[in-house]
């Protein structure tokens, strides 16, 4: 049975209203009161009802987060940013996925028109006028997780993706001395993608090194069939420069089905550090992004946004990142 709030303030000896302050960390509770409230809140196992909450305070304590799919590690990272931020400020997020089931604009006017939330995350490879006009006609504060400049309207989240493969690149080029290098690019309607491969074909030309572009979906099966078309040509690449990691891991399958060796027989290299990248044989050489901060930055900015709606003009956080050098070239 669902503890209430009554229970807690018949074992507390206070009033209902004193509790729902406690609970919702009002000023002018004590610490000494506030503490025993909590306490037995905690003993009673009690889970505040949000809906009701949100009816009787008039606004919502739900922040809303759509991305592209949940299921491998960059995405649960910025889940876990979003949330620790949200939750230490008393919002909840809930998370929805727009891959394969559903369409993300369908996503967007769900969350927009339930009313349900204050606020709306994105994670978006592109959006066309259509998904600006839902966005902007809603009125709903949306912080964007989104690579492209062209956005202006929103605040937003942004990797330097562009420098990050660039200096991978050269890395390559001029320290490990290779000069037969390949790519592995995202979905190429993907802004990320777009600029991770220009960051990859602009250092290629500036050093005048022979490079081979081969197009996946930044998923570790797309990574595989990769590189089998490219260590099939008849010039293999010294070097695969992967456009995540996810896809590098994919190069390890099809390496080591092969009995190949990395890097003896080729050298494979990633994007994001995610977390198992450091325990492959041998450990991922890979750009790192603070994925998490990316979710933290997210929220921070979200919630800014929800009590100061108008306050202030749009913002642009730049994520940076990192070369991390391993083993694997």
């Amino acid at each position: 049975m669902t503890t209430t709030i009554k229970e807690i303030a018949a074992q507390a000896r206070v009033s209902i209203a004193t509790v729902s302050r406690a609970i919702n960390n009002e000023p002018s509770v004590t610490e000494e009161t506030r503490a025993r409230i909590l306490k037995i809140a905690r003993k009673l196992d009690y889970r505040p009802n949000i809906v009701a909450r949100n009816f009787a305070q008039k606004r919502s304590s739900l922040i809303g987060l759509i991305l592209p799919e949940i299921s491998d590690e960059f995405f649960t990272k910025v889940i876990k940013g979003v949330d620790e931020v949200a939750f230490a400020q008393n919002y909840y997020t809930i998370v929805a996925s727009s891959h394969k089931y559903a369409s993300l604009k369908d996503e967007i006017i769900t969350f927009i028109k339930n009313g349900l939330v204050s606020g709306l995350i994105l994670l978006a490879s592109n959006l066309n006028d259509d998904l600006i006009s839902v966005l902007s006609k809603s009125q709903l504060p949306v912080v964007l997780i989104n690579s492209s400049k062209k956005i202006k309207r929103f605040d937003r989240i942004s990797i330097a993706d562009y420098q990050g493969a660039y200096l991978m690149t050269d890395y390559l080029i001029k320290v490990k001395k290779y000069k037969r290098l390949a790519h592995i690019t995202g979905p190429l309607d993907n802004d990320d993608a777009i600029l991770r491969k220009k960051g990859f074909t602009n250092a290629c030309k500036k050093n005048k090194v022979k490079y081979i572009v081969e197009e996946a979906d930044f998923s570790r099966g797309s990574g595989f069939n990769a590189c089998e078309k490219l260590l099939k040509l008849e010039k293999k690449p010294q070097v695969i420069f992967a456009a995540n990691d996810m896809m590098a891991i994919g190069c390890y399958d099809y390496i080591k089905k092969n009995n190949l060796r990395i890097p003896e027989d080729v050298g494979i290299t990633g994007f994001d550090d995610i977390f198992v990248s450091q325990y492959l044989t041998p450990p991922l050489t890979t750009m790192q992004v603070k994925i998490e901060k990316i979710g933290e930055e997210a929220a921070e900015m979200l919630l800014k946004r929800i009590h100061n709606f108008n306050g202030f003009p749009s913002m642009i956080v730049d994520i940076p990142t990192e070369l991390v050098i391993r083993e694997s070239c």
